[in-house]
């Protein structure tokens, strides 16, 4: 497993200044939790995070096993373990799930220099991952997230994940939209993939309810393009009581 580490992140899109020095740690078999209100730059550091190309680092580090890759391309970080699930899942018209969940999966393997998988290996493990996170076996003919609920679309991200089983999973905002039924499925799947692996998981989220669920050992919050806050669990059950206004009012308490 590898370690994700962020040093002193600045981050621009255009001539918009998001991200204004961001520092985190997240070590193998570690869970953080990352929050914040609207606007704080909470997706855009998951972006950074996995090489966005319309996104500008002016300043700074991203450290994945304590290689550089600032610098790198988004496949070439997905090949080194680093996966990501989005928020907004797209849709891709003419191309089945078990289309595209082979073609990822021998994309990866490639880049190990590893034969293509078999269509019987690929059958098995694809069925197994699908149990595992309550993906029914038909959706193997549909068009991916042509058509689906919002649920469907997450269930789908976290079963590419139980198919590829990364490194380290940046989560963002896996949880907005879903109902109750919708987030248990999600919640559990993150749980079975990530704890048995050791696997790093930074999940993003301005929500609480998903954080009962999959129980974070460390909690960040981001105002502004900065983490501001840091704590263990306990800072949730605050955010919960109190909102994020106090954190504005400690932020301009201590300028």
């Amino acid at each position: 497993m590898a370690d994700l580490e962020i040093k002193n992140l600045h981050v621009s899109a255009g001539d918009k200044h998001i991200l204004k020095g961001v520092d985190l740690h997240v070590r193998s078999g570690e869970f953080h939790a990352l929050m914040g209100p609207n606007g704080s730059g909470k997706s855009t550091l998951a972006n950074v995070i996995m090489g966005h190309p319309n996104l500008e680092v002016t300043e700074g580090q991203v450290l994945f096993d304590g290689e550089d890759i600032t610098e790198a391309d988004t496949d070439e970080r997905a090949r080194m373990g680093l996966f990501m699930a989005f928020q907004y899942p797209v849709a891709i018209p003419g191309v089945t799930v078990a289309k595209y969940l082979r073609t990822i999966i021998n994309a990866h393997r490639e880049g190990r220099g590893e034969d293509a998988i078999s269509l019987k290996d690929f059958r098995k493990q694809a069925e197994a991952a699908m149990e595992m996170t309550q993906v029914p076996r038909e959706f193997s003919s549909r068009y991916l997230n042509e058509g689906f609920s919002g649920g469907e679309k997450k269930r789908m991200e976290i079963l590419q994940m139980a198919l590829l089983s990364p490194k380290f999973a940046v989560l963002d905002e896996t949880d907005s939209g879903l109902d109750i039924d919708a987030l248990n499925t999600v919640a559990h799947g993150v749980n079975t993939i990530a704890e048995p692996s050791g696997m790093g998981v930074l999940i993003i989220t301005h929500y609480q309810r998903i954080l009962h669920m999959v129980k974070p050992q460390f909690v960040h919050i981001m105002y502004r393009g900065r983490i501001v806050k840091q704590g263990g669990p306990e800072l949730v059950e605050v955010l919960e009581q109190r909102g994020y206004g106090w954190i504005g009012e400690e932020v301009a308490a201590a300028a």
